[in-house]
């Protein structure tokens, strides 16, 4: 924080305090220090409302605003463990299927948990549902 305020860089500033704040609330919340997978999961989401906002701006021709969003989804994604190869869900995705999980849900739950806050429920749930239809 200290070092993007030496280098003038008010556009990390400004997402580097967000994400402390929403760190700091969650340790209020919870009374205590938030450990790893907590902070991971407050990027996650993060990172996720960001997303949305690119949305919404394309959508209303509003790309100035856009761009500074997706440029503070890259500055959030610098912290966040690397993502999950797509081909290492797809085979998990298999062998749930293979185990017996026919729908949407059933999947999921017994995938998730082993990409817990190392992968999007949105990217896990689209490659479900391409597993299930392929099946």
């Amino acid at each position: 924080m200290n070092a993007a305020r030496k280098a003038g860089d008010k556009n990390l500033v400004l997402v580097l305090g967000t994400t402390l704040a929403a760190i700091k609330n969650r340790e209020l919340d919870l009374g205590r220090a938030a450990n790893d997978p907590e902070v991971v999961d407050i990027l996650r989401k993060g990172v996720k409302t960001r997303k949305e906002s690119v949305e919404q701006f394309t959508t209303a021709k509003r790309q100035d605003l856009a761009d500074k969003e997706a440029a503070e989804i890259r500055i959030l994604e610098q912290f966040l463990p690397p993502a999950v190869d797509p081909a290492e869900i797809r085979a998990a995705v298999r062998a749930a299927i293979a185990a017996g999980a026919t729908d949407i849900g059933r999947v999921m739950q017994a995938v998730m948990p082993q990409f817990k806050g190392r992968v999007d429920g949105k990217d896990l749930n689209g490659i479900v549902r391409e597993e299930l239809k392929a099946g």
